[in-house]
């Protein structure tokens, strides 16, 4: 590292072996200060520095040098205790999402910042950050795999950042080192498009459970395993409504075959376990084959060792999870071989899709929103918002298409007969 010293040894100006710019340091106040003069040149740098050190010490006398703790520090306490806190109760990749989202984004923008700085227009200033199309300017140095496209992040993505921004500030607030939150809603912020999720439609499912059997017969055989499990798959959560994260966690043991006194069809009661915690479903009567095929269908195992059998058939037991894999390249390869990755607004399909799709035709058989709502453990504000809204059998003609009855033409009062006639 090259290091020089100016201003009588009062400020260090030196260079990282790994950075093309200067940094200056400095001890002020009973604290080491140091920041990057953002400058290649040494003798720009050096002018930096002095700058920097009369402003520091202009402050210091004026009784306005801030010795406030960052956002970085807050950062990683708020880390430290939400780990804890909501073990249990949160799910790790949620806890490790806010890791990856201060990590990645926020640290790097208001890391250096001290937490009074974090204010209401610095925050518009990082939305406007984000959202500019920025591409990689080192794509070797890049720990992604994809190819910078510059394409902004989506809206959700900059809401779920400002939610980790205000856990951070909260965390400040609790310690004494904030007084109170700075404003962190969206400007010019107007009312959003009615948009519905990709689902797909009656005749799509059709196609995709037609397609997905059609597999099934035309695969190789070392695929043919996985085949049936995603044609069963396909037809288990269209009829169930689960979350793929609540299917994935399914074990046989949850899952019992009933006869429904209410409908008189065989159905299946589901204890499911997800994000909302223990709740239970019931299916309908089409979702009962496909199980009785995964309870029936042994599962190719692998034996270990050198003088083991080659393959050996297990049929599932109790505590065996319902789809022991995700087959996720398996079912979006069927997707694009019927052209139905993409729906009408090029939104993509994925296995969520199809507790959509159950959602839907559910609310166009009829089916009351609010008990839907808790057979697929949401609620009715969700159901109306992204489902019935776009559901045209939602709407009543004989209720829209009413017209008002219009009266016969009045008969003349026979005085004013007599009264015209004399006229």
């Amino acid at each position: 590292m090259i290091k020089h010293s100016i201003l009588g040894n009062k400020v260090h100006v030196y260079k990282r072996d790994n950075s093309r710019y200067w940094q200056c340091s400095t001890y002020l106040q009973g604290k080491n200060r140091r920041t990057s003069t953002k400058e290649d040149s040494l003798q720009h740098a050096k002018q930096f520095a002095e700058d920097w050190y009369l402003e520091l010490r202009g402050k210091s006398h004026a009784g306005i040098l801030k010795d406030e703790k960052t956002f970085k520090h807050f950062a990683e306490q708020f880390l430290k205790e939400y780990e804890v806190i909501t073990e249990g109760q949160r799910s790790p990749k949620w806890v490790e999402g806010h890791a990856i989202r201060l990590r990645v984004h926020l640290n790097p923008f208001f890391g250096n910042l001290s937490i009074s700085d974090v204010t209401a227009g610095k925050v518009q200033e990082y939305r406007v950050h984000r959202m500019t199309p920025q591409l990689d300017s080192n794509p070797a140095e890049s720990k992604s795999n994809r190819s910078p496209t510059g394409k902004p992040p989506a809206r959700k993505t900059i809401h779920n950042e400002i939610v980790t921004l205000r856990q951070v500030l909260k965390t400040a607030i609790r310690h004494g080192d904030l007084s109170s939150l700075p404003e962190l809603s969206p400007p010019y912020k107007t009312q959003g498009k009615v948009v519905h999720r990709p689902w797909f439609s009656p005749a799509e499912y059709k196609q995709l459970y037609k397609a997905t059997r059609e597999y099934t017969k035309n695969c190789l055989e070392k695929d043919k395993w996985g085949a049936k499990q995603v044609h069963d798959f396909v037809l288990f959560m269209a009829n169930t409504g689960l979350r793929p994260d609540e299917a994935f966690n399914l074990q046989h043991r949850d899952i019992e075959i009933v006869a429904d006194d209410d409908t008189g069809e065989k159905i299946l009661i589901i204890e499911v376990r997800g994000k909302r915690g223990i709740g239970y479903c019931k299916s309908t009567a089409n979702a009962v084959r496909p199980y009785e095929r995964l309870l029936k269908r042994p599962k190719p195992v692998k034996k270990k060792g050198a003088d083991a059998e080659p393959l050996k058939s297990v049929l599932p037991g109790p505590i065996d999870v319902v789809f022991p894999g995700n087959h996720i390249k398996l079912f979006n390869g069927i997707l694009r071989r019927s052209d139905l990755k993409l729906d009408r607004d090029n939104n993509a399909r994925t296995s969520y899709s199809l507790r959509h799709t159950y959602i839907c035709m559910r609310l166009m058989e009829g089916a009351d929103i609010y008990q839907i709502a808790k057979n697929c453990r949401t609620s009715v504000e969700m159901i109306e918002k992204y489902y019935a809204a776009h559901i045209k059998t939602t709407l009543d003609a004989s209720a829209i298409n009413v017209r008002k009855s219009r009266p016969f033409p009045s008969q003349e009062h026979p005085v004013e007969k007599v009264a015209s006639k004399k006229n």
